[in-house]
């Protein structure tokens, strides 16, 4: 018996159409909804079991082509030097404006989604980290999951390298969960000494964790992963997110 079915949406943007995968359990009744922010990668096989894995639990997860302005509807970047070089290239070549619209039209599509509760919240890793917190800017995000956020200590993201997420960290409102690991060169130990000080600062209500592990030990697919440890982090964003918009 099926658990989720899969299926996709092309959404209208400004700057052009943007494909969505959905993963909708199969269970009777509405669900609270999660944006998936994808690596540099997008919807690669890694990021769909996650969001598969997370249907399973009983979310309403859409995953959104992060480049769709740029790639062809259903591309896939691959896991390796001309994949990581494409993917890093457009990261500093997307404006933020588009990052923001496209979360506006997330949220909009999954609050009136059918199988929605109306609840949404944000989840990312690597690229998508820093996507996941910038989603928090938006009102009506009402949770924020962010793995090893890329480029959110150093404001790097975006045309010039110089965004302004952590600058305004402060603006959100809803409650944050951090995961890093320690041995990951993206995000040294300076620079998640610098994020945390921020939301100390502001007095944010958020979550910290560090594991010794390197940068994308989420991913089931090469050498890096941690198949024990990331058993333990789902766990632990399942309950951070049952407790914010329920399951």
């Amino acid at each position: 018996m099926a658990t989720l079915t899969e299926s996709f949406a092309d959404l209208s943007t400004t700057r052009g159409s943007m494909r969505v995968h959905l993963f909708t359990p199969a269970t009777e009744g509405k669900h609270p909804a999660l944006i998936f922010y994808s690596e540099i990668f997008q919807a690669t096989g890694p990021i769909r079991r996650m969001a598969a894995a997370l249907a399973g639990e009983g979310y309403l997860v859409a995953v959104p082509e992060v480049y769709h302005e740029f790639e062809a509807p259903g591309t896939v970047l691959a896991y390796d030097a001309a994949g990581s070089e494409r993917g890093n290239a457009l990261k500093y070549e997307k404006e933020l404006a588009s990052h923001d619209e496209d979360t506006d039209v997330l949220v909009k599509f999954l609050k009136a989604h059918e199988f929605s509760t109306g609840r949404v919240a944000s989840f990312g890793v690597c690229l998508g980290g820093h996507l996941a917190v910038r989603a928090g800017l938006h009102p009506e995000i009402e949770a924020v999951v962010a793995f090893y956020p890329t480029d959110l200590h150093s404001g790097s993201l975006g045309p010039g390298k110089a965004d302004d997420t952590l600058e305004r960290i402060g603006e959100i409102g809803s409650p944050l969960l951090f995961v890093f690991g320690r041995q990951d060169p993206h995000i040294p130990l300076e620079g998640r000494v610098k994020v945390k000080a921020k939301l100390d600062e502001i007095t944010a209500d958020y979550e910290w964790h560090e594991f010794n592990a390197a940068h994308a030990f989420l991913r089931d697919e090469g050498a890096r992963y941690n198949p024990a440890l990331a058993r333990v982090c789902m766990l632990l964003m399942l309950r951070f997110l049952a407790e914010k918009i329920g399951v």
